[in-house]
């Protein structure tokens, strides 16, 4: 049984897809999440803003999948798009909490 080990550049097309799909994820859900809670703190009726968030958030989702392929560093891409999604989801929830 032999194993197959991916050369180094599709290993990195690997890493940069992973990284684009799951960090990605986790900025989009933070842009929705903040956006949502914003909109609906300005007076926004919630399903309207909950729409508009989402739609916005797929956009939002779109560049950063292309930017993690335009950045040289593929760590630090990595580190900006869980990080800011953790940051926009963490102020997402403290408005919320003022908001209740």
């Amino acid at each position: 049984m032999s194993t197959r080990v991916l050369d180094p550049s599709r290993q990195h097309i690997v890493l940069r897809v992973a990284a684009a799909l799951l960090g990605g994820y986790a900025f989009a859900w933070g842009f929705i999440a903040l956006g949502t809670s914003a909109l609906f703190a300005a007076g926004m009726p919630f399903h309207d803003a909950e729409f508009l968030s989402s739609m916005l958030g797929i956009l939002a989702y779109l560049a950063v999948f292309l930017w993690v392929f335009a950045v040289p560093g593929l760590r630090r891409a990595g580190a900006v798009l869980v990080g800011a999604g953790a940051a926009m989801a963490g102020l997402a929830s403290l408005l919320q909490h003022t908001l209740v």
